[in-house]
């Protein structure tokens, strides 16, 4: 009997609205937590589709946000219905929230949470939080409570560290990251589950790519190789910001920021060692030791 996905919500995002989704045979699911990844692998992933880095449209219109509550879902599923091509779409949502389907591939892209929550940092100031309410109906803020001070990065992500949230309640938080990798870790086995590193797309992107290409039974052409490599490394997509940056109804002040720097060791750079040790602690009482050997590499 299939399992019913568990609901997660938030402002703007609502897993909710898979329901009555209709998978198609071949369909890509790209399943991260925030800036782990996820317009990495969705630019690699259309490289692979269209075997060039000319892309009919935008990014987000190819491969939209299903759980974005910013788009009625009944015109993006009409959307999604219209496309000819092999799909494939992103999610925030952990693969429990997700409907599993034997004919979709699932890819999960990790990163160092330390990393992805510098860069959630920073993406923070980046956000037209006026517009985000425009188009996700939620409420303005009361004008006469005063304007919170924002805390300096290192602060801020020291209470990041230590904060004891729900993990389905909080996916942002250091529990809500574990949640969705441990998910996906306990899949990985699974043979339309593919979990994905960061540091192995920075390390070897040419390889890397290969391997999803692989996975997904696609043929990467040999003439083109280079060429696509190239149009999915961080210095090209920073270039092309204005086509490939999430920016789903005007949301960020500046596409060209969305790719900030694109580097491993931002978070771990901003804390000492008996810091290093506490956030190990933490994180060694949220997820399995298999997990976090493969997440950290050795940092």
């Amino acid at each position: 009997m299939p399992v019913t996905p568990y609901r997660y919500r938030a402002p703007d995002e609502d897993s909710g609205r898979w329901a009555g989704f209709q998978f198609r045979p071949g369909d890509i699911v790209i399943s991260t937590r925030s800036k782990s990844g996820t317009t990495w692998m969705q630019m690699i992933c259309a490289l692979l589709v269209f075997k060039t880095p000319d892309l009919p449209h935008p990014l987000t219109e190819i491969s939209p946000w299903l759980d974005w509550t910013g788009a009625p879902v009944q015109s993006l599923f009409a959307h999604l219905g219209a496309q000819r091509h092999r799909r494939f779409f992103k999610t925030h949502t952990p693969l429990d929230g997700v409907p599993i389907d034997p004919r979709a591939s699932y890819i999960v892209v990790a990163r160092h949470p330390l990393d992805a929550a510098v860069s959630l940092y920073h993406q923070g100031d980046n956000i037209d939080r006026e517009r985000l309410r425009e188009l996700t109906g939620a409420s303005a803020p009361d004008p006469d409570e005063p304007e919170k001070t924002r805390e300096p990065v290192r602060d801020w992500l020291l209470d990041w560290i230590a904060e004891k949230a729900d993990p389905r309640e909080h996916l942002d938080s250091l529990p809500g990251f574990m949640h969705h990798l441990a998910d996906a870790w306990s899949r990985r086995e699974e043979s339309n589950v593919l979990l994905v590193h960061y540091e192995d797309l920075s390390a070897d992107l040419d390889a890397k790519m290969g391997r999803v290409a692989d996975w997904l039974g696609v043929d990467l052409p040999a003439a083109e190789r280079s060429e696509l490599v190239r149009a999915a490394s961080f210095e090209t997509m920073k270039r092309n910001s204005a086509a490939l940056a999430p920016n789903q109804g005007g949301i960020f002040k500046d596409t060209g920021r969305f790719f900030r720097r694109g580097r491993s060791g931002s978070g771990t750079d901003l804390l000492t060692a008996g810091e290093l040790d506490e956030y190990r602690e933490r994180c060694a009482a949220l997820a399995p030791a298999g997990l976090l050997e493969w997440l950290h590499r050795g940092r």
